[in-house]
């Protein structure tokens, strides 16, 4: 059988790479290894001469011998008696690697109706923070430049100081303000500054899913309290866990039952933490939306010692995607804070920061939550009415940005979420949200950030099903 005898023309095509370092009659023999195992250089393929490699590669020629000498001796090339070195005819090629994959970039998809966590931003709000923005872009000030306080912009915190006075009775200074990436971010920071591993703590049953994670996750030895029609139960924390060192509580709008903590539970709640030495950890959670009378004031606002620590976020006002929030801290814990606040992201984002400062500054907030609170009224009770069923026991909720469906004990309700989901009705389970079993079963229902006919019709949807 006659052999092939093909010579490489373009030799440059298979031009071996060899390492910095090392021998170099080893590194050439591996790099020619390889080109004819992968393919690269086919059986019958003629190798150029010892010559050429040597004065290719800067190697000796007695490198380029000793590593031709390696390939014929382990099977890789034949040498042909004044012909030259030839790829052997019978080498055994690696198996060519599975081509990669394609990556699916997945476009980020629209909550369904009824989900939680939307905001509701309007076309005004949207025109004038795009205005503020483009301002502080085409007039960029020094401060976006080089970076900046890790407690945010002085001029912001001094506007949201001045907003939290006169809407929530928050007792506080501009540098007790720490700005934040949301309020996860700022129960994540406080938790780092207060506790440590084994630390007993409350938190409310049930309870926010994301802060339970958070304390789980630090190690915190915690304590379910329940929660009933005045919020969590003060004396039944005392007398599972006297000595816990923080309590995690929602007492505008608990999530996610949605009852608002009554005042005799809040004094009975100060009263411990100052005893205990305790803080009150203080989500502030939706209390802007309230439909009937005003809110109560804050815990903080009552506080007085300084045993309460107050979260509060622009996400569900404005935008979550703005990922601006706020702490407001007793002067004694503010260095801690910061301290770990370096150590994360060193500082807010300044453009946003500047936007917004402008946005309270000017009354635009005002006007925004005026507009807000009625659009999901409107949502809220076109919700209500389209879940008109046997089925599905409803308190009209007079605050916050979401409603609970009771059901029977029987019912399960983990399964009925995922049929609501499957028509289009973005619905949690309620019994999850405990920290244990429970007979309670119902479902938890978001009315931000949808029209009302769109909720309407998806909640429809779900009864027609039941």
């Amino acid at each position: 059988m006659a052999k092939n005898n093909r010579t490489n023309s373009d030799w440059s095509a298979n031009t071996p790479l060899l390492p910095a370092q090392g021998p170099r009659r080893l590194a050439l023999y591996r790099s020619l290894r390889g080109l004819i195992e992968s393919g690269q250089m086919r059986p019958g393929d003629k190798l150029p001469t010892t010559r050429d490699v040597a004065k290719r590669f800067g190697v000796s020629r007695g490198a380029a011998v000793a590593a031709y000498e390696m390939l014929v001796a382990d099977g890789f090339a034949e040498a042909r008696v004044g012909a030259g070195t030839y790829v052997a005819e019978a080498v055994p090629l690696l198996q060519a690697p599975p081509a990669p994959r394609p990556v699916e970039i997945e476009e980020a998809r629209a909550p369904l109706p009824g989900a939680l966590g939307c905001s509701t931003a309007d076309g005004t709000t949207l025109r004038i923070f795009r205005m503020l923005m483009n301002r502080h872009l085409t007039q960029p000030s020094a401060r976006h430049f080089h970076y900046n306080d890790p407690a945010g912009s002085l001029a912001l915190r001094v506007e949201v100081a001045a907003y939290l006075k006169a809407a929530r009775g928050v007792t506080c200074e501009p540098d007790q303000i720490i700005m934040t990436a949301g309020t996860q971010q700022g129960l994540d920071l406080t938790v780092r500054a207060l506790l440590k591993p084994g630390d007993p703590v409350w938190i409310e049953d049930p309870c926010y899913v994301a802060a339970r994670d958070v304390f789980e996750a630090a190690g915190l030895n915690i304590t379910a309290v329940p929660v009933d029609a005045e919020g969590i139960d003060v004396a039944a924390g005392m007398a599972a866990r006297p000595d816990a060192k923080a309590v995690y509580v929602t007492p505008s709008h608990q999530y996610p039952l949605g009852v608002t903590l009554s005042m005799a539970r809040r004094l009975a709640l100060i009263d411990w933490a100052r005893e205990a030495g305790a803080y009150i950890i203080e989500d502030d959670y939706d209390s802007e939306f309230r439909f009937a009378g005003p809110p109560l004031s804050a815990l903080q606002g009552i506080d007085g010692e300084g045993r309460a620590i107050y979260l509060g976020t622009f996400s569900k006002t404005l935008l979550p995607g703005f990922r601006i929030g706020y702490l407001v801290v007793p002067r004694p814990l503010r260095e801690r804070l910061l301290t770990i606040r370096r150590l994360t992201d060193r500082f807010p984002s300044t453009l946003a920061e500047d936007a917004l400062t402008e946005f309270l500054r000017d009354g635009h907030f005002s006007a925004h939550i005026k507009r807000a609170r009625k659009r999901v009224k409107a949502a809220r009770d076109a919700l209500v009415e389209a879940l008109d069923c046997q089925r599905l026991n409803i308190t009209i909720p007079e605050q916050g940005l979401h409603l609970v469906a009771e059901l029977s004990a029987d019912e399960d309700d983990v399964a009925l979420a995922a049929e609501a989901r499957a028509v289009g009705f973005g619905v949690k389970a309620l019994s999850p949200l405990y920290a244990g079993p429970t007979d309670r079963r119902g479902l938890v229902v978001g009315f931000s950030g949808f029209e009302p006919k769109v909720l309407a019709n998806a909640a429809r949807r779900f009864v027609a099903g039941l």
